[in-house]
């Protein structure tokens, strides 16, 4: 594995430079720390560190962390008086450049026009990748980072936590054993509403300029340059689509991942949405997404319905229902479940249900499936080829939405063969210096 043969070669090296300002990116300069990968730790970079990125930086405090990235200089100065030796930068592209074989991993916890241009340059340079959900910000780079994570060989985890707790487990297991039969239909929700009527949208207010600590052209990274608007950073970002992919974007790959999970689901061949007129600029508060996938048996299809904001259900096939969860429909009953969670309909019939033996073991830990993978070459469940087809699903959801059509979709190539102008939605154009 290239992990382990980087590991062996470092174990001869020490790094005791220090990094020279580049080109404005480094906050501050910072006495590098002496190579400890003979000791068995990582040295891990993590990018972003606050909110989630703050959780993912705790995850994996075990290791050694070397470099902190972030383009706010609060943040970034809290988490340094922590990990007190870690190399400080704001731009993740020259602290990739400039750290080179000082750095084994990169955690990426930014918002998610960041995900795949910070991924794909840790990837690209050697680098094991965990990043925050969804994968991607495009149908398009979930595919691209999948692909080049293969053929790097390197270790990389979806930050999709739940994955690794027991309720999920015993889920997949119930489902697997054919305790409904048949699963023919998916229902998933959730109530949030990571979106914006057009009313809220005109009655914003006006632009302002960026407070000092923030590096707003490093913020934009990707996107189209833009005036400082105070929402965007640090949390109203998802309700725009240059930024994040509304509801859908943030909580579908927690919840859609169980079903993907349980039935072996990978690509859609069809998938369409309703919801609120087509905003140029921000998500609906509501949104529903109907996609087809091929079942396990030839010939078999399975229906997966995703409702969020004011479109979720409160009843399913008669059976009222939480805020927020999944409802398998079998040829032989239901199941509900969520995170922590899940029961059998009817509920007679399976009052006296056995559950299956246990054939998944119990996670050690999400971020310490990744690390291990990372020193020991064992595949995480929530890879970049298992999670990048997940975020494919999730974010067809919007494609099909701001297209307004039923698509057709030929997942192999990238392109609903009904509706060309799909493509204008699965990928996206870069400001120059953000490709991926």
């Amino acid at each position: 594995m290239r992990g382990q043969n980087k590991m062996k070669r470092r174990d001869f090296v020490k790094a005791t430079s220090t990094v020279a300002l580049i080109g404005g990116g480094v906050w501050s300069e910072v006495a590098a720390a002496e190579s400890t990968a003979s000791s068995g730790k990582l040295n891990v970079a993590c990018v972003g560190t606050a909110n989630r990125a703050a959780a993912d930086i705790s995850g994996v405090s075990q290791e050694n962390i070397v470099a902190l990235v972030d383009i706010d200089k609060s943040y970034l100065d809290r988490a340094a008086a922590t990990h007190k030796s870690a190399r400080t930068y704001k731009d993740y592209r020259e602290m990739i450049d400039a750290e080179g074989d000082r750095i084994d991993a990169v955690v990426v916890g930014t918002p998610d026009h960041h995900h795949a241009p910070a991924s794909i340059r840790a990837i690209r340079a050697g680098k094991h990748v965990y990043c925050e959900k969804p994968l991607a910000h495009t149908v398009r780079e979930a595919r691209i980072l999948a692909e080049e994570a293969a053929k790097a060989g390197v270790a990389t985890q979806l930050g999709t936590q739940i994955h690794a707790e027991n309720n999920y487990r015993r889920v997949v297991e119930v489902i697997n054993s054919g305790a409904i039969g048949d699963v023919t239909d998916v229902h998933v929700w959730v109530g949030k509403g990571w979106g914006m009527t057009k009313a809220q949208f005109d009655a914003l207010p006006t632009e302002g300029a960026p407070p000092e600590r923030i590096d707003w052209d490093l913020w934009l990274g990707p996107a189209e340059e833009r005036p400082y608007f105070y929402g965007w950073h640090p949390a109203q970002w998802r309700r725009w689509w240059d930024f994040g992919q509304g509801t859908l974007g943030d909580m579908a790959c927690h919840y859609m991942d169980l079903p993907f999970w349980a039935l072996d689901l990978r690509h859609p061949i069809k998938c369409e949405a309703e919801g609120p007129e087509v905003h140029d600029e921000v998500c609906p508060i509501g949104l529903t997404v109907r996609y087809v996938f091929p079942g396990k048996k030839e010939g078999s299809t399975i229906n997966l319905s995703w409702y969020d904001g004011n479109m979720i259900p409160r009843k399913i096939e008669g059976e009222a229902v939480p805020g927020a969860g999944v409802m398998f429909i079998g040829t032989e009953g239901m199941m509900f479940a969520d995170y922590s969670r899940y029961r059998l309909y009817p509920t007679k019939k399976f009052e006296n249900f056995a559950p299956p033996q246990k054939t998944i073991p119990d996670s050690i830990g999400h971020h310490a499936e990744w690390i291990k993978a990372c020193k020991e070459g064992t595949p995480t469940l929530c890879n970049f080829d298992y999670s990048g087809a997940l975020t494919e699903s999730v974010l067809l959801g919007n494609v099909a939405y701001r297209t307004g059509k039923s698509l057709d979709w030929d997942a192999a190539n990238l392109r609903a063969t009904n509706a060309p102008e799909a493509a204008d939605f699965v990928t996206k154009t870069y400001r120059k210096g953000w490709e991926v």
